[in-house]
């Protein structure tokens, strides 16, 4: 199949859409299920090259979340800690496959921005990944390959119309990709740039020591940028996306906007959060939204009389600001990563305050002195890669 006529473009009233081949070669996917649509072909693709790349990183099996062409969350196969397995909500399911915890993680990040999200997996899918996907609003999956049971799993989502593609994992690109804007043609070579330790041997900070655990992170994070709308900025953790931000025009933007999605993911582990107790009937997205609330400044939205009691068995006392920081304190070994050089030192700042000891960005800035100054004064690590991420 050389084509695959879809329903519309990005809105309804762009028609008609379609994806192809120039070349004249077959796609190299199969629709096992449903419809996918113009969106969902474009995050499935951007999905798939961000897990295919991060599990020849690291050798482990990866899963990514996305959303509007962007990830919301992006995570290699570590085991979850019993804390992770209960803010993620599978800790009902029992043991789960490597490829599962990926996935569970990539999910559990920023639940919020992972609602209705397009999935990819870097390996077969297995039972235990699809048990997971199934609870899960989602508009489909991508992957090389799925188990027998896990795709009938699947295939009973959405009333039997969730998508379903399968890729061919062998499957290379042409070296010259193009796109078109207001009718005139762009052509660019393929960013086919390899990240790797190498990547991170110029560190011009006071403090050089970046273990390995750590350089696994920021390759994670420079991975997940390379597939994130510019600019943009990722905070990860032990194998995970924690706080991406994407698409924003200034980059301390970007720095703040992922570093309190970091501190939300951080916040649902603390013993206030893990505490709350919901009432039994409640939707996973109405208790996703409840902890938003409940963390941010909009707490009374959640807290007031009349309101808390649809949501709570027992009315939570307020987290306060000063519980909060002191909670946010103990946040340490965060690695960050920047698609484009930091201007001012005011993201290090920042980055600081949710735990960051590593980072890696691509230097280049007048200003280099005073970024590499406030890491200095905390004590971290930085690597100039020398490389700009920039996707658009």
């Amino acid at each position: 199949m050389n084509e695959l006529e879809l329903k519309y473009g990005c809105n309804p009233n762009q028609k008609p859409s379609r994806i192809f081949m120039e070349n004249g070669k077959a796609l190299p996917i199969e629709v096992l299920n449903g419809k996918p649509g113009y969106i969902n072909f474009l995050d499935a693709f951007n999905g798939w090259q961000l897990v295919k790349e991060l599990k020849a990183a690291t050798g482990k099996p990866a899963a990514t979340s996305f959303k509007h062409v962007s990830p919301a969350g992006a995570a290699i196969g570590l085991p979850l800690t019993e804390t992770l397995a209960k803010i993620y909500w599978v800790d009902d399911l029992g043991e789960l496959s490597p490829l599962a915890c990926a996935y569970a993680r990539a999910r559990g990040a920023d639940r919020m921005s992972s609602f209705g999200d397009f999935i990819a997996l870097s390996d077969v899918c297995d039972v235990s990944t699809a048990r997971i996907i199934q609870r899960e609003v989602s508009d489909g999956v991508i992957a090389p390959g799925y188990d027998k049971d896990a795709l009938e799993i699947l295939k009973s989502k959405r009333k039997g119309t969730y998508n379903i593609i399968k890729i061919d994992p062998d499957y290379v690109p042409e070296q010259t990709e193009r796109k078109q804007v207001y009718g005139i043609t762009f052509e660019q070579g393929r960013n086919e740039l390899v990240i790797n330790d190498e990547l991170f041997a110029n560190r011009p900070t006071k403090n050089k020591d970046i273990p390995k655990s750590a350089l696994d992170d920021l390759a994670l994070a420079l991975i997940t940028l390379k597939y994130t709308q510019s600019n943009s900025v990722a905070f990860v953790s032990n194998g995970q996306a924690i706080g991406i931000g994407a698409g924003q025009q200034s980059r301390i933007h970007c720095t703040r906007l992922a570093g309190t999605k970091a501190d939300n993911w951080y916040l649902r582990q603390s013993p206030v959060v893990m505490e709350l107790q919901f009432v039994d009937d409640i939707k996973r997205a109405d208790r996703d939204n409840a902890i938003d609330l409940y963390i941010g400044d909009d707490y009374m939205d959640v807290l007031a009389e009349g309101e808390w009691q649809k949501i709570f068995r027992i009315k939570p006392e307020i987290f306060t600001k000063e519980e909060k920081r002191k909670w946010l304190d103990t946040m340490t070994d965060t690695a960050l990563g920047s698609d484009a050089f930091f201007p001012f030192g005011d993201n290090i700042e920042r980055a600081h305050k949710s735990g960051v000891k590593y980072i890696a960005q691509p230097g280049g800035s007048i200003r280099d002195d005073n970024v590499i100054g406030v890491c200095d004064k905390y004590g971290i690590a930085m690597a100039f890669t020398g490389i700009r991420l920039f996707h658009h």
